[in-house]
């Protein structure tokens, strides 16, 4: 397991209140994608199954210890969607309280993991609900959550809410720079587009995404400049044409910030010549415009079944070469 240094004093603080016996039955650590909730909780649940605790540290030797590193503890329970859905079903959560209501296999604690518990279906959050009213004894629950508004109000309310926030940006920048990720702006620029999340952008960098983002970011610089953004079809006509969009509004909208006099804001830190420019060619309003036309491609292409993808993003771009004019 990779451990991150901005996980420690959350995971002393959380291990703390297991230890003082001011925990709660069920832990739900809302953070996003990228920021380490998933090694924080696996951390946890070593923490609370090993058998020879020393303080916050775990003994790394006991059977129940050996069991966790290995993978193969049978009281540690993670519950995921089945392979090639979506959501997590009743069916699983009816397994997993058969389980729980049954004696521990190793004799202590049986701990329950779901790492995107906003992927239960109302179903299966409605039987979960049930076993945490009524959790079984020496049973803990884990969950993980990205989108909390997508999860029952009622999950909520009876569990222990906490917060996973992403470590201040120059913290997370040198982190980078220590992991060898890239340079200052490039590391800014990937932290911004991750909400923040240092191993997101720390994947985002180090994959061939970044460099097709570059791409259209230079596209869309060379297209206004040319007042053809017609020309940009090749670059976004992907398919992941809705990430590719993503990455032009967010230029886009570092334009206006630009024109806006809040520089400081940008996302694309390492764009910010072709912000520059760019901001010289249209008013706030001709962005503003161009912008929502392409948010409105973004959200047909991922609502609408079936969509045409080429004669789409060929309206859209149409309709902002005339914004353009």
């Amino acid at each position: 397991m990779i451990w991150y240094p901005w996980l420690t004093p959350v995971y002393k603080q959380l291990v703390a209140q297991y230890a003082s016996e001011r925990n709660h039955h069920a832990l739900l650590i809302q953070s996003v994608p990228g920021c380490g909730d998933e090694p924080l909780i696996q951390a946890l649940g070593r923490w609370l199954m090993c058998q020879h605790r020393n303080g916050e540290k775990t003994c790394g030797v006991c059977h129940s210890c050996n069991l966790m590193k290995a993978g193969t503890h049978p009281d540690w329970l993670v519950v995921e969607p089945e392979k090639g859905k979506s959501a997590l079903g009743v069916d699983q959560i009816r397994q997993l309280t058969e389980t729980l209501y049954s004696h521990s296999q190793q004799g202590g604690l049986k701990v329950a993991w779901i790492p995107q518990s906003e992927l239960l279906s109302e179903a299966a959050a409605n039987a979960l609900l049930k076993t945490l009213e009524e959790p079984p004894k020496d049973t803990y629950f884990l969950l993980g959550c990205y989108d909390p508004s997508r999860l029952l109000a009622t999950i909520r309310s009876r569990c222990f809410h906490w917060l996973l926030s992403c470590p201040d940006e120059e913290f997370s920048v040198k982190w980078l720079t220590h992991q060898n990720a890239g340079q200052r702006d490039s590391l800014k620029t990937a932290l911004r587009l991750s909400h923040g999340a240092p191993i997101a952008a720390q994947q985002l960098l180090t994959s061939d995404i970044w460099g097709k983002r570059e791409a259209v970011c230079r596209g869309l610089g060379v297209a206004f400049q040319q007042r053809d953004l017609l020309s940009l079809l090749a670059l976004l006509n992907h398919d992941n044409a809705d990430e590719r969009i993503h990455w032009a509004v967010s230029l886009l909208l570092d334009v206006l910030k630009y024109q806006q006099g809040a520089a400081t804001f940008i996302v694309n830190q390492d764009f910010t010549a072709i912000i520059q420019n760019m901001a010289e060619l249209a008013s706030s309003v001709t962005f503003n415009q161009i912008i929502q036309k392409w948010l409105n491609c973004r959200h047909d292409l991922l609502s609408v079944a079936g969509v045409n993808r080429e004669l789409l993003l060929t309206n859209m771009l149409n309709q902002a070469d005339e914004l353009l004019a």
